[in-house]
């Protein structure tokens, strides 16, 4: 009996021994062999091992329009530092950007608009299709949610932009800058340098409970499951900066961490399940905490090596961990399964260093936005750099 006569589980089974590099050249062997090996079915458990193939931890796949062999082969990419990089957009004042994706779209704040551009290849087009206005200073965060787009600014308002109509709605209760803003399922969270937060319920459209914080707010996050939501302030009062509030009673759930040095702000937070905290900031820290623990405590923790605050972080749901430093553009790829950095890249070669304000990911490219310029790496393209 030839190998491809096999019963399809058996050949599942042998198959289940082999590492990416076996199947790539097994899949060379025949057309049968060729159209078996390259089932989505017989690369997912390779696909799990890698970095940014798609496939998070809970087993979803968040790129299921991508063939997973293709995924693993840009994935390698990602693990040896390989890729193409660009500057697609500059402008000429100096600006504290935000990204957004969706999709093929690529969301970037620009002083007081929000620009939507379409991607090309992975290549966002010189001109926008869509602008996002209405502030009267410039926008420091913003999030989109499957209907809406919610922008924070340093006017103290929060915009409501509807993606379907056009509208816009104005929330009005910060009376400083909204540096940080959350939203899931019509709930609305927001942080201000006026040391509150507040809850906003979308449909009602009006403020619902402010908390003060008694500190300036620089990063919140929603829980999945929405009972629960994460502060970050700038620990430059005698409070932790990390605390977690109960959403319907408003109650201080508990602090996470007890040995913060004062001005060790929390910049950014993100959940990557219910249970599953990572944050970054001035402390050049990148956390990891398992909230399901009692007490709920860090497990991991990976150091910038170069002593620079963590502006921004993001994960891919399964291995893998992206961040921007404050000096030079320098973006760094860890793996979980290690507390060295992977690979670092430096993005911007300027006599005046710039921060990475902000990054996101896709399946093969990494877009940095700093104060000048967005900044794309493409791990699919061969190395060459282009100005």
């Amino acid at each position: 009996m030839l190998l491809h006569q096999l019963p399809e589980d058996i050949l599942y089974h042998v198959l289940s021994y082999l590492d990416y590099r076996s199947l790539s050249r097994l899949s060379q062997v025949c057309r049968s062999i060729w159209s078996f090996v390259n089932r989505d079915t017989v690369w997912r458990r390779v696909a799990k091992e890698f970095l940014n193939t798609g496939i998070r931890r809970d087993g979803t796949d968040i790129y299921p329009h991508i063939p997973l062999k293709e995924r693993v082969k840009i994935a390698q990419n990602w693990y040896d530092g390989v890729c193409k990089r660009a500057i697609p957009l500059r402008w000429k004042t100096k600006l504290l950007p935000w990204l957004q994706l969706d999709g093929d779209v690529l969301f970037l704040s620009q002083a007081a608009d929000i620009r939507a551009y379409r991607l090309r290849q992975g290549r966002p087009q010189r001109n926008p299709f869509k602008i996002y206005s209405g502030h009267d200073g410039d926008v420091c965060h913003f999030v989109l949610t499957d209907s809406h787009l919610i922008s924070g600014g340093s006017d103290g308002k929060i915009l409501v932009h509807s993606r379907t109509t056009g509208t816009v709605m104005e929330l009005s209760g910060h009376n400083q800058e909204v540096n940080c803003l959350d939203s899931k399922d019509g709930l609305i969270i927001s942080g201000s340098r006026d040391r509150t937060a507040r809850i906003w319920t979308l449909n009602s459209s009006c403020l619902r409970d402010t908390i003060p914080l008694h500190d300036r707010v620089w990063s919140v996050a929603l829980n999945p499951t929405l009972s629960s939501f994460v502060t970050g302030t700038a620990c430059c009062e005698n409070f932790s900066p990390l605390r977690i509030w109960d959403v319907e009673r408003l109650e201080c759930v508990c602090n996470l961490g007890s040995e913060f040095r004062r001005g060790a702000g929390v910049l950014d937070i993100a959940f990557e399940s219910p249970f599953q905290l990572f944050t970054c900031g001035y402390d050049t820290f990148i956390r990891l905490w398992d909230l399901r623990l009692s007490p709920r405590k860090c497990v991991m923790e990976w150091e910038e090596p170069h002593d620079s605050a963590l502006y921004c972080i993001q994960t891919d749901g399964n291995h893998m961990i992206a961040s921007g430093s404050s000096y030079y553009g320098v973006v760094r790829l860890w793996d979980k399964r290690q507390t060295k950095c992977l690979q670092f890249f430096q993005l911007s070669s300027d006599p005046v260093s710039s921060p990475v304000y902000c990054l996101r990911l896709s399946s093969a490219h990494l877009y940095a936005a700093l104060a000048t310029a967005l900044y794309s790496l493409d791990f699919k393209q061969s190395p060459i750099y282009i100005r």
